[in-house]
């Protein structure tokens, strides 16, 4: 694989974008309320949504592909915008990409499906979004065979993307951080990409899917934070603070099966009253997947089912306005598996868990503690500007946080914030340690995370 020659930059600066605020940018997602997923890549053409990773381009062989008739589909339920799979999990890219031989320039079709999908729904008024994963079986960008070449090689897929196929208003991401494909934000890295797709289109959203671990009130390595029903991910309508998507697909799979034609799709009126309407009233955006069948249409029991939504729904005139909040934690944790102290934690919940990187572990300070503590070592001096603390429930009212540097414990701030989830972004330090002091709290603190990072600014 060889790298492209352009820079994000020269791309960037030949589009002439200006970026808007990301508040902006994240209300203006809520508005847009509804869209179609399209699960449409070599997984159709198979039994298995997640595809033989060696699956000849031959069986991606449509006879009518036809993206107008997804637009149109798409304009009689309502929506406002798309998303199209342009890479799934096998790594089969369906548009017109020189970082390999595994796409559709190399099947029967050799025509560039991204393409013919964007043209489509511009032409209908609706905007443009893409779905990448990251996870990519075919090319072998999995656990334990990360390298930099893999890396420069997803870069440039994401560059291609955002270069030759005018605005796209976000990017849906998948296969990072999730237990099924076990990529940590280290391993290819976020931040990294991110700053790579922001300098490039500016005001493309970045959506990761695979945020679920991270508590709902907060943005952890996401724009937008997200829920996939099926896999059991299920919003607070009554709680919601945060620009949110929900998705869902209209049959009972993903992508295409024989047996969708003659099986009935989800109802309508549900989908609408369940859905739609109380999400649009809760800072979520709803994103209904649609699968094309083999021939590259959609099937007509779907089609009937969008025009029937369209019939019960229509995008309100305005919105609820998003609450402040912070901005989304994008950096890699530091904390993130290294040593840590405490005093005396309560039973089995051991200073380890506070830094295990797992949101539904915590460690618990005894109850006879009247001064309890918690410190990360990093091993070795790094620079910070942001510490984020995550308890299981609002408890700790009063904290101090310090650092240790010149083999002193220094003050960093006091802090108040009443919240589950406290984020503290400050000028860097360098130190080797951090350490939380407890002053007032409900009951025994709880910590489900310690994290540090230090952010590109």
């Amino acid at each position: 694989m060889v790298g492209l020659s352009w820079t994000p930059v020269q791309l960037f600066a030949q589009s002439g974008a200006k970026a808007k605020p990301l508040p902006q940018l994240q209300q203006d997602f809520i508005d847009l309320a509804f869209g179609m997923f399209i699960h449409y890549n070599i997984p159709t053409y198979m039994e298995d949504d997640w595809a033989d990773p060696d699956a000849s381009p031959a069986i991606f062989n449509p006879k009518h592909l036809d993206t107008d008739q997804w637009a149109d589909a798409a304009v009689s339920a309502h929506m406002s915008y798309g998303c199209l799979t342009t890479k799934h999990h096998s790594g089969f890219a369906i548009w017109d990409t020189k970082t390999t031989d595994y796409s559709v320039m190399h099947s029967p079709l050799k025509r560039d499906v991204v393409r013919e999908y964007v043209n489509s729904f511009r032409k209908k008024g609706l905007k443009v979004m893409l779905y990448f994963s990251i996870l990519d079986t075919h090319h072998k960008i999995r656990p334990g065979m990360i390298t930099p070449e893999k890396i420069q090689m997803i870069k440039d897929q994401l560059t291609e993307l955002l270069s030759n196929y005018g605005e796209i208003y976000a990017l849906i991401i998948d296969g990072w951080d999730a237990p099924w494909s076990r990529i940590s934000y280290d391993d290819v890295p976020f931040e990294e990409l991110y700053r790579l797709i922001k300098s490039i289109q500016p005001n493309c959203l970045v959506m990761d899917l695979n945020a679920a671990k991270y508590p709902s009130e907060a943005l952890f390595y996401t724009d937008i934070k997200s829920y996939e029903q099926g896999a059991g991910q299920h919003i607070s309508k009554e709680r919601n603070k945060l620009p949110a998507l929900s998705c869902l697909p209209i049959q009972q799979n993903w992508f295409w099966k024989p047996s969708f034609p003659a099986t009935p799709v989800k109802d309508p009126e549900q989908l609408v009253k369940e859905n739609l309407v109380p999400f649009n009233s809760a800072y979520c955006n709803f994103i209904l997947n649609v699968a094309p069948n083999r021939d590259g249409r959609i099937d007509d029991n779907a089609i009937a089912a969008l025009k029937k939504i369209g019939g019960l729904y229509k995008r309100p005139a305005s919105l609820p306005k998003l609450p402040k909040f912070e901005a989304p934690i994008i950096s890699s944790n530091l904390a993130k598996n290294k040593p840590a102290d405490a005093s005396w934690s309560n039973d089995m919940w051991i200073m380890d868990f506070g830094t295990d990187d797992d949101f539904g572990t915590n460690w618990l300070s005894h109850p006879g503690v009247k001064n309890p503590w918690y410190a990360v070592d990093l091993q070795r001096e790094k620079g910070f500007n942001m510490i984020v603390i995550t308890e299981s429930r609002p408890n700790v009212t009063d904290y101090t946080i310090e650092y240790f540097q010149n083999n002193a414990w220094h003050k960093l701030l006091d802090g108040h914030e009443t919240g589950r989830i406290k984020i503290h972004r400050f000028d860097r330090v360098h130190a080797q340690k951090v350490r939380l002091k407890f002053n007032k709290f409900k009951q025994a603190p709880e910590l489900r995370e310690l994290g540090v990072y230090n952010e590109r600014r």
